[in-house]
C-alpha cells in the first residue's frame, strides 16, 4: 500500500517539475492552457487529483507483480505439544546455529530414543515459525520412504506429475521461490542413508535443514547438538504442572528413578493422569515393578510410544548384525545405571560367549552401543541408561537372565579385591564396582552361583565397614552367612561371615553380640583349619578387642598375643595384617593402664601402615588418632599435632559429619585445650 502512494506522488512531482522545465524552456512569462490554470488555481487542481489517487491505489495489481509475503505454509508438521518443558537455551542454539554467519544451513539434534529430539523440533518449528516461509517435517526412520514423501511434498507444492527420481530436486527448485524454509527429517539412521534427500550446490543456502537422530556419526556431515535428558529441575517443573498433589520432594523422587527421561516423565504424568493414582503410590510401584511400569501409561501427544518398545528395533538389528554387542548390553542391563569398567568383560573369559580376539572387534562391539544411542561411552566405561536397563531385562527370556546373573557373579568376583588390608588399590576399585555388586546381588541367587553370590556379599560389607557404613554391611554379610549355611559344605566361609559380622556388631555397640560371633567364628575355624592358619588370627584378634570393651582385658591378652605370633609367621613382621593385630594387643595394654607398653606396638603399626598405604588412607588416620590418645596420657607434647592430623584424615575420607570425624575433632579440641 505504501508503495502505491509514493508512486502517486511521484508522479505528481513529476508533472509539477515537467510544467516548470516547460515554461523554462517556452520563455513564457506565464503558463499556457490547463498550466496556466494549475498557476492561478493550484488548491483546486490538487483536491481534483486526490480522489484519483485514491481509485489508483485500489486497484488491484498487474499480473506477474510481487505481492506482499504469504503466512507460512506447513506440510506434515505434527501438533505443538502443549506440555513442552524447558529446553529454552537448546532451542536459542539451535537457531543461532542455523543463522549464523558462516552459513551453516544444516543440523542435527542427536541423543538417546526418548530424550526429546522430535518434540525439540517441532517445538523449534512452531517457535520461529514466522520467520520461514514453508515448512515441511518428514519421517526418516526408513531411508526408502523418504523420497516417496518428496512425491507428496511436490503434489503440495503445486508441482503435477512429479515422480519419485524427480521429487527431491524439483521441489528443492521450486522452494528457492519460497525461502527461507525449513525441512526437519526426524529419526534418521547413519548419514549415508539421507543423503540423497538433502539439498546441495546453491540450494543449500536457501533455507535450513534439521536432522534428528538417535545414531552417532553425523558430524562430519553437518553441526551436531547433543540432547541430553532433563536437569532435574526441568523434569520436576513437568510433574508439578502436570500431576496433580504432586510436590517437588516427590516429582524429584520419581524424577530418579526414571532418569530424568523425558519421554518417561510424560508416560508416567499420562498413568498417574489416567488411572488417578496418587504420585507417591506410582513411586511405589516404580520402586517394586519398574520393568512392568515403563510399558503402562501414554505420553499425550504419541500415544503409540513407550519406554518399554522405545529401542526393541535397534536391539533387533543389533541381534541380526552384531549379536555379541546384544550380549554386552544384556549383561549391562544386570549392573547398575553408573559407569561399568571395560575391563569387567574382558579380563573375565566367561563374561562373554566369546570374547572378540583382537582389539577391533572389541571396540566395533562396544562402539554399536554408543552407535544406536543405547549406551554412552567413556573412555574405559559404559553407561546405559537405567530404563535402557529396564526394558532389554523386561524383554530378556529368563534363561538369559540366569546366565547372564551366573557370569557378572563370576566376573564381578574376579575383579574385585578380596584383600582389602594388604593392597593399596582396593579402595577404589570397590569404590567403583560396589554398585554393580549390589546390582548382582540384589536378588535370591540362581543355584549355579549362590557361593560366588554369598563371597560377593561378605567382601562387599567388609569394604562398607573400611569405609564406616555399618547398616548396610550388615544387612549384606547377614545374607552372605544365610547363603553360606544354606549351600552346605562351606564351614571356612561360614567362619568369615561370622567374624564380619562380630566386627560390624562391635562397631555398632552392640559388643555382647559381637562376642558370640566371634566366639562361634573360632570355634568353627578352629575345626576345620590348621592351628596356625591367619583365619584363626583375625578371630583372635576381633574376640581379643571386643573382650576389652566388656571389660575383660586379661581375658583378651594372650588372645592377641597369640594372633600376633600366627600373623608375623604367616606374613611376616612388616606386612598389614600384623600391624592390627599389634593394634590389638596395643588396646589391651591401654585398658590395663599400661601406656607405655602400648606406645611401641602402636608406633610399630603406623610405621607398617605409613609403609603400605596411601597418606590419607583411613587406617593411618585410625592410629594416628589412638597413637595422640596414648601418648597424651604419657603427656607427650605432640598428641595435638597427631591427633589434628588424624582427624583430617578422616575428614578427607568420612566427610565432617560422620560420627568417626566428629569425635576425632572433638578429641582434638579436648589435646589443644589441655596443651593450653
Amino acid at each position: 500500500m505504501w508503495r502505491r502512494l509514493a508512486s502517486a506522488v511521484a508522479a505528481l512531482l513529476v508533472l509539477f517539475v515537467g510544467s516548470l522545465a516547460f515554461n523554462a524552456a517556452s520563455g513564457q512569462s506565464h503558463w499556457p492552457g490547463p498550466l496556466d490554470f494549475v498557476r492561478v488555481h493550484p488548491w483546486v487542481v490538487l483536491l481534483l487529483l486526490i480522489p484519483l489517487a485514491l481509485v489508483g491505489l485500489g486497484q488491484p495489481p498487474r499480473p506477474g507483480r510481487r505481492q506482499d509475503p504469504l503466512p507460512p505454509t506447513a506440510y506434515r508438521l505434527p501438533p505443538r505439544n502443549p506440555n513442552f518443558t524447558g529446553r529454552d537455551a537448546t532451542l536459542r542454539e539451535v537457531r543461532q546455529r542455523l543463522t549464523s554467519a558462516d552459513d551453516v544451513a544444516m543440523l542435527v539434534v542427536h541423543g538417546m530414543g526418548g530424550v526429546g529430539k522430535t518434540q525439540l523440533a517441532v517445538e523449534y518449528a512452531y517457535r520461529y515459525l514466522p520467520k520461514y516461509r514453508f515448512v515441511a517435517f518428514l519421517d526418516a526412520e526408513a531411508p526408502d520412504l523418504v523420497a516417496p514423501q518428496f512425491v507428496s511434498l511436490a503434489g503440495e507444492l503445486g508441482l503435477a506429475e512429479v515422480n519419485s527420481e524427480q521429487a527431491i530436486p524439483r521441489v528443492y527448485g521450486n522452494l528457492v521461490d519460497r525461502r527461507p524454509w525449513l525441512i526437519v527429517f526426524d529419526n534418521a539412521e547413519k548419514p549415508g542413508t539421507l543423503t540423497h534427500a538433502l539439498p546441495s550446490g546453491g540450494l543449500a543456502g536457501n533455507g535450513h535443514v534439521i536432522v534428528t537422530t538417535r545414531v552417532s556419526g553425523w558430524s562430519g556431515s553437518a553441526g551436531v547438538v547433543d540432547l541430553e535428558v532433563f536437569t532435574r529441575q526441568e523434569s520436576m517443573k513437568l510433574l508439578v504442572r502436570r500431576v496433580p498433589g504432586m510436590t517437588e520432594a516427590l516429582a524429584d523422587r520419581i524424577a530418579e528413578q526414571l532418569g530424568d527421561l523425558p519421554l518417561a516423565l510424560e508416560q508416567a504424568a499420562g498413568y498417574m493422569g489416567y488411572n488417578r493414582t496418587t504420585p507417591e503410590r506410582y513411586r511405589e510401584l516404580l520402586a517394586s515393578h519398574l520393568e512392568d511400569m515403563i510399558g503402562q501409561g501414554e505420553p499425550s501427544d504419541r500415544p503409540a510410544v513407550v519406554v518399554a518398545t522405545l529401542w526393541r528395533l535397534s536391539v533387533d538389528r543389533l541381534q541380526t548384525e552384531q549379536p555379541q554387542a546384544v550380549r554386552l548390553l544384556e549383561l549391562c542391563a544386570l549392573l547398575a545405571p553408573e559407569p561399568v569398567p571395560l575391563d569387567l568383560f574382558t579380563g573375565s573369559p566367561e563374561t562373554l560367549d566369546e570374547t572378540p580376539a583382537d582389539a577391533l572387534a572389541w571396540d566395533t562391539t562396544v562402539g554399536a552401543l554408543a552407535g544406536l544411542g543405547l549406551a554412552r561411552r567413556g573412555e574405559a566405561s559404559l553407561v546405559v541408561h537405567r530404563l535402557v536397563q529396564a526394558a532389554v531385562r523386561a524383554a530378556m527370556p529368563a534363561e538369559a537372565h540366569t546366565d547372564a546373573r551366573v557370569r557378572l557373579c563370576r566376573a564381578l568376583l574376579a575383579a574385585v579385591p578380596d584383600d582389602l588390608h594388604s593392597d593399596p588399590d582396593a579402595r577404589p576399585r570397590w569404590q567403583q564396582l560396589l554398585p554393580h555388586v549390589i546390582a548382582v546381588t540384589r536378588d535370591d541367587p540362581p543355584a549355579e552361583c549362590a557361593a560366588e553370590t554369598a563371597v560377593l556379599l561378605r567382601l562387599a560389607s567388609e569394604f562398607l565397614v573400611q569405609i564406616g557404613d555399618f547398616s548396610m554391611a550388615l544387612a549384606l554379610c547377614e545374607r552372605a552367612l544365610a547363603l553360606d549355611e544354606s549351600i552346605g559344605n562351606r564351614d571356612p566361609e561360614v567362619g568369615f561371615d561370622l567374624i564380619t559380622l562380630a566386627q560390624i556388631h562391635r562397631d555398632l555397640g552392640a559388643p555382647e553380640t559381637s562376642r558370640r560371633l566371634a566366639e562361634r567364628a573360632l570355634t568353627v575355624h578352629e575345626a576345620c583349619l590348621p592351628a596356625d592358619s591367619p583365619a584363626i588370627a583375625t578371630d583372635l584378634a576381633t574376640l581379643a578387642r571386643t573382650l576389652c570393651i566388656l571389660g575383660e582385658q586379661e581375658a583378651a591378652r594372650p588372645l592377641a598375643e597369640r594372633a600376633l605370633r600366627i600373623d608375623e609367621a604367616a606374613y611376616g613382621p612388616d606386612d598389614p595384617y600384623v600391624s592390627f593385630d599389634l593394634i590389638a594387643l596395643a588396646n589391651v595394654h591401654v585398658d590395663l593402664g599400661d601406656h607405655a607398653s602400648a606406645a611401641p606396638l602402636i608406633s610399630r603399626a603406623l610405621r607398617i601402615r605409613e609403609a603400605k598405604y596411601a597418606p590419607d588412607h583411613l587406617y593411618i588416620g585410625y592410629v594416628l588418632l589412638f597413637q595422640a590418645r596414648v601418648l597424651h596420657a604419657l603427656n607427650d607434647s605432640t598428641a595435638a599435632d597427631l591427633a589434628r592430623r588424624g582427624a583430617q584424615i578422616l575428614h578427607t575420607r568420612l566427610g565432617r559429619n560422620h560420627p568417626k570425624t566428629e569425635d576425632a575433632f572433638a578429641l582434638v579440641g579436648s589435646l589443644q585445650g589441655g596443651a593450653r
